[in-house]
Protein backbone atom coordinates (compact mmCIF):
# COMPACT_ATOMS: atom_id res chain seq x y z
CA UNK A 1 0.00 0.00 0.00
CA UNK A 2 1.29 3.74 -0.71
CA UNK A 3 1.30 5.92 2.47
CA UNK A 4 -1.57 8.31 1.99
CA UNK A 5 -0.69 12.31 1.49
CA UNK A 6 -3.41 14.05 3.06
CA UNK A 7 -1.72 17.53 2.73
CA UNK A 8 -0.64 16.89 -1.57
CA UNK A 9 2.64 17.58 -0.61
CA UNK A 10 5.09 17.10 -2.42
CA UNK A 11 3.28 16.88 -5.88
CA UNK A 12 0.75 19.43 -4.97
CA UNK A 13 1.95 22.27 -3.02
CA UNK A 14 -0.88 24.26 -4.06
CA UNK A 15 -3.54 22.17 -2.55
CA UNK A 16 -4.79 21.00 -5.70
CA UNK A 17 -2.97 18.63 -8.20
CA UNK A 18 -2.48 19.82 -11.21
CA UNK A 19 -2.51 17.73 -13.99
CA UNK A 20 -2.21 18.23 -17.85
CA UNK A 21 -3.89 16.13 -20.08
CA UNK A 22 -3.30 15.80 -24.02
CA UNK A 23 -5.68 15.24 -26.11
CA UNK A 24 -3.74 14.93 -29.27
CA UNK A 25 -2.73 11.21 -28.17
CA UNK A 26 -5.83 9.84 -28.67
CA UNK A 27 -4.79 6.43 -27.03
CA UNK A 28 -4.29 8.58 -23.80
CA UNK A 29 -7.10 10.68 -23.86
CA UNK A 30 -10.44 12.35 -26.02
CA UNK A 31 -13.33 14.34 -24.81
CA UNK A 32 -16.40 12.50 -24.05
CA UNK A 33 -19.96 12.33 -24.58
CA UNK A 34 -20.32 15.02 -22.57
CA UNK A 35 -17.19 16.71 -24.09
CA UNK A 36 -15.19 16.15 -20.68
CA UNK A 37 -11.69 14.48 -20.91
CA UNK A 38 -11.31 10.83 -20.34
CA UNK A 39 -9.28 8.20 -21.23
CA UNK A 40 -6.88 6.71 -19.35
CA UNK A 41 -4.46 9.10 -18.41
CA UNK A 42 -7.54 11.27 -17.26
CA UNK A 43 -8.01 8.53 -14.87
CA UNK A 44 -4.90 7.68 -13.20
CA UNK A 45 -4.75 11.50 -12.68
CA UNK A 46 -7.99 11.43 -10.97
CA UNK A 47 -6.13 8.47 -8.61
CA UNK A 48 -3.36 10.14 -8.22
CA UNK A 49 -5.62 13.03 -6.35
CA UNK A 50 -7.36 10.60 -4.65
CA UNK A 51 -4.18 9.24 -3.34
CA UNK A 52 -3.40 12.33 -2.14
CA UNK A 53 -6.37 13.54 -0.90
CA UNK A 54 -6.25 16.77 -2.75
CA UNK A 55 -9.04 18.55 -5.64
CA UNK A 56 -7.69 17.29 -9.06
CA UNK A 57 -7.60 20.79 -12.34
CA UNK A 58 -6.87 19.00 -15.41
CA UNK A 59 -4.48 21.15 -17.91
CA UNK A 60 -6.14 20.09 -21.22
CA UNK A 61 -3.69 21.04 -23.96
CA UNK A 62 -3.79 19.39 -27.99
CA UNK A 63 -0.03 18.21 -28.16
CA UNK A 64 2.84 16.37 -26.08
CA UNK A 65 5.16 19.95 -26.71
CA UNK A 66 2.44 21.90 -24.76
CA UNK A 67 1.89 19.07 -21.82
CA UNK A 68 5.70 19.30 -21.72
CA UNK A 69 5.88 22.99 -21.16
CA UNK A 70 2.58 23.27 -19.45
CA UNK A 71 4.71 21.45 -16.48
CA UNK A 72 8.07 23.34 -17.45
CA UNK A 73 6.33 26.40 -17.06
CA UNK A 74 4.74 25.42 -13.48
CA UNK A 75 1.19 25.89 -14.99
CA UNK A 76 0.69 21.96 -14.52
CA UNK A 77 2.32 19.72 -11.65
CA UNK A 78 2.07 15.97 -13.17
CA UNK A 79 1.88 15.21 -17.04
CA UNK A 80 1.72 12.16 -18.88
CA UNK A 81 4.40 11.60 -21.52
CA UNK A 82 6.35 9.54 -23.83
CA UNK A 83 9.69 9.36 -22.10
CA UNK A 84 12.14 11.09 -24.70
CA UNK A 85 15.89 12.34 -23.71
CA UNK A 86 15.13 15.82 -25.34
CA UNK A 87 11.75 16.05 -22.65
CA UNK A 88 14.17 15.72 -19.81
CA UNK A 89 15.18 19.03 -19.15
CA UNK A 90 13.44 20.41 -16.31
CA UNK A 91 11.14 17.19 -16.37
CA UNK A 92 11.58 13.98 -13.99
CA UNK A 93 10.07 11.21 -15.65
CA UNK A 94 8.65 7.97 -13.66
CA UNK A 95 9.58 4.55 -14.65
CA UNK A 96 6.92 4.19 -17.88
CA UNK A 97 3.54 2.63 -17.32
CA UNK A 98 2.63 1.64 -20.36
CA UNK A 99 4.12 0.43 -23.80
CA UNK A 100 2.92 1.64 -26.79
CA UNK A 101 4.01 0.90 -30.55
CA UNK A 102 5.00 2.98 -33.25
CA UNK A 103 4.77 2.43 -37.25
CA UNK A 104 4.25 3.74 -40.25
CA UNK A 105 1.73 4.17 -42.28
CA UNK A 106 1.47 4.19 -46.37
CA UNK A 107 -0.71 4.35 -49.47
CA UNK A 108 -2.17 0.73 -50.66
CA UNK A 109 -0.19 1.33 -54.28
CA UNK A 110 3.02 2.30 -52.14
CA UNK A 111 6.33 0.58 -53.11
CA UNK A 112 7.54 0.38 -49.52
CA UNK A 113 7.10 -3.08 -48.17
CA UNK A 114 9.31 -3.03 -45.04
CA UNK A 115 10.28 -0.43 -41.92
CA UNK A 116 14.06 -0.54 -43.06
CA UNK A 117 13.25 0.93 -47.23
CA UNK A 118 11.40 4.31 -45.13
CA UNK A 119 14.88 5.94 -44.47
CA UNK A 120 15.51 6.52 -48.36
CA UNK A 121 15.96 9.97 -49.77
CA UNK A 122 12.89 11.47 -51.52
CA UNK A 123 10.72 9.39 -48.71
CA UNK A 124 8.44 12.13 -46.95
CA UNK A 125 7.62 10.64 -43.12
CA UNK A 126 4.85 13.20 -41.77
CA UNK A 127 5.22 13.09 -37.56
CA UNK A 128 3.22 15.29 -35.23
CA UNK A 129 5.40 18.04 -34.39
CA UNK A 130 6.95 17.76 -31.00
CA UNK A 131 5.99 14.21 -30.65
CA UNK A 132 7.73 11.21 -29.12
CA UNK A 133 7.85 9.75 -33.10
CA UNK A 134 9.34 13.51 -34.26
CA UNK A 135 11.97 13.56 -31.76
CA UNK A 136 12.89 10.02 -31.57
CA UNK A 137 13.00 9.97 -36.09
CA UNK A 138 14.78 13.62 -35.82
CA UNK A 139 17.45 11.21 -34.53
CA UNK A 140 17.60 8.28 -36.35
CA UNK A 141 16.57 8.87 -39.64
CA UNK A 142 19.61 9.81 -41.93
CA UNK A 143 17.94 10.03 -45.44
CA UNK A 144 14.17 10.05 -45.47
CA UNK A 145 12.76 14.10 -44.80
CA UNK A 146 10.74 14.66 -41.93
CA UNK A 147 7.33 16.74 -42.09
CA UNK A 148 5.98 18.21 -39.25
CA UNK A 149 2.09 18.41 -38.90
CA UNK A 150 1.63 20.96 -36.29
CA UNK A 151 -0.33 18.22 -34.10
CA UNK A 152 -0.42 14.08 -34.03
CA UNK A 153 -4.19 13.82 -35.14
CA UNK A 154 -3.76 16.16 -38.06
CA UNK A 155 -0.85 13.75 -39.31
CA UNK A 156 -2.95 11.66 -41.47
CA UNK A 157 -4.77 14.64 -43.00
CA UNK A 158 -1.66 16.35 -43.41
CA UNK A 159 0.10 13.10 -45.46
CA UNK A 160 -3.03 13.16 -47.52
CA UNK A 161 -3.08 16.64 -48.43
CA UNK A 162 0.59 16.78 -49.31
CA UNK A 163 1.17 13.41 -51.68
CA UNK A 164 4.00 12.73 -48.49
CA UNK A 165 5.02 9.26 -48.69
CA UNK A 166 5.04 7.90 -45.17
CA UNK A 167 3.07 8.30 -42.01
CA UNK A 168 3.99 7.52 -38.63
CA UNK A 169 2.15 7.64 -35.22
CA UNK A 170 0.38 4.95 -33.01
CA UNK A 171 0.03 2.10 -34.24
CA UNK A 172 -3.79 1.75 -33.25
CA UNK A 173 -4.68 4.99 -33.88
CA UNK A 174 -3.19 4.80 -37.78
CA UNK A 175 -4.59 1.48 -38.42
CA UNK A 176 -8.03 3.05 -37.36
CA UNK A 177 -7.08 5.64 -40.04
CA UNK A 178 -6.39 3.05 -42.38
CA UNK A 179 -9.80 0.92 -41.78
CA UNK A 180 -11.81 4.32 -41.78
CA UNK A 181 -9.99 5.96 -45.00
CA UNK A 182 -9.44 2.77 -47.06
CA UNK A 183 -6.61 3.04 -49.80
CA UNK A 184 -3.90 2.43 -46.71
CA UNK A 185 -2.10 -0.05 -44.85
CA UNK A 186 0.96 -0.25 -42.06
CA UNK A 187 4.21 -1.27 -42.91
CA UNK A 188 4.28 -4.64 -40.55
CA UNK A 189 6.10 -4.78 -37.52
CA UNK A 190 6.99 -1.61 -35.56
CA UNK A 191 9.87 1.02 -35.93
CA UNK A 192 9.98 2.30 -32.15
CA UNK A 193 8.07 0.72 -28.67
CA UNK A 194 6.99 4.10 -26.63
CA UNK A 195 7.72 3.99 -23.27
CA UNK A 196 4.90 5.98 -21.58
CA UNK A 197 5.55 7.62 -18.29
CA UNK A 198 4.34 10.04 -15.89
CA UNK A 199 6.27 13.08 -15.18
CA UNK A 200 6.84 16.15 -12.31
CA UNK A 201 8.71 19.57 -12.68
CA UNK A 202 12.38 18.55 -11.59
CA UNK A 203 12.28 21.69 -9.12
CA UNK A 204 9.98 20.23 -7.39
CA UNK A 205 12.46 18.29 -6.10
CA UNK A 206 13.47 14.71 -5.03
CA UNK A 207 10.57 14.12 -2.90
CA UNK A 208 8.02 14.87 -5.84
CA UNK A 209 9.64 12.51 -8.02
CA UNK A 210 10.06 10.11 -5.61
CA UNK A 211 6.55 10.06 -4.59
CA UNK A 212 5.32 9.90 -8.45
CA UNK A 213 7.54 7.08 -8.66
CA UNK A 214 5.91 4.91 -6.20
CA UNK A 215 2.27 5.98 -7.78
CA UNK A 216 3.60 4.71 -10.89
CA UNK A 217 4.72 1.33 -9.55
CA UNK A 218 1.77 1.15 -7.54
CA UNK A 219 -0.63 1.36 -10.39
CA UNK A 220 1.01 -1.16 -12.53
CA UNK A 221 1.55 -3.40 -9.37
CA UNK A 222 -2.59 -3.30 -8.21
CA UNK A 223 -3.61 -3.64 -11.70
CA UNK A 224 -4.89 -0.53 -12.62
CA UNK A 225 -2.82 0.19 -15.00
CA UNK A 226 -4.22 -2.81 -16.85
CA UNK A 227 -8.30 -2.61 -15.48
CA UNK A 228 -7.85 1.24 -17.10
CA UNK A 229 -6.92 -0.23 -20.76
CA UNK A 230 -9.78 -2.77 -20.24
CA UNK A 231 -12.13 -0.38 -19.66
CA UNK A 232 -11.56 2.04 -22.36
CA UNK A 233 -10.95 -0.59 -24.75
CA UNK A 234 -7.36 0.29 -25.80
CA UNK A 235 -5.47 -2.97 -27.58
CA UNK A 236 -1.88 -3.14 -28.77
CA UNK A 237 -1.05 -0.97 -25.77
CA UNK A 238 0.46 -2.86 -22.93
CA UNK A 239 1.31 -2.54 -18.94
CA UNK A 240 5.05 -1.76 -18.76
CA UNK A 241 6.61 -3.93 -16.63
CA UNK A 242 7.62 -3.25 -13.23
CA UNK A 243 11.04 -0.62 -13.06
CA UNK A 244 13.95 -2.86 -12.60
Amino acid sequence: MLPNRPDGAPLAPTGTLRATINLGNALLAHRGADGAPAGVSVDLARALAAHLAVPLELVVVDTAAAAVAAVREDRADVGFFAIDPKRSDGVAFSAAYLLIEGSYLVREDSPLQSNDEVDRPGTRVVVGQGSAYDLFLSRTLQHATLERAPSTPAVVPHFLATGAEVAAGIRQVLQADAQRLGGLRLLPGRFMVIEQAMGCRAAQGEAARAALAAFVEHAKASGLVAELLQRHGITGAVAAPAAG
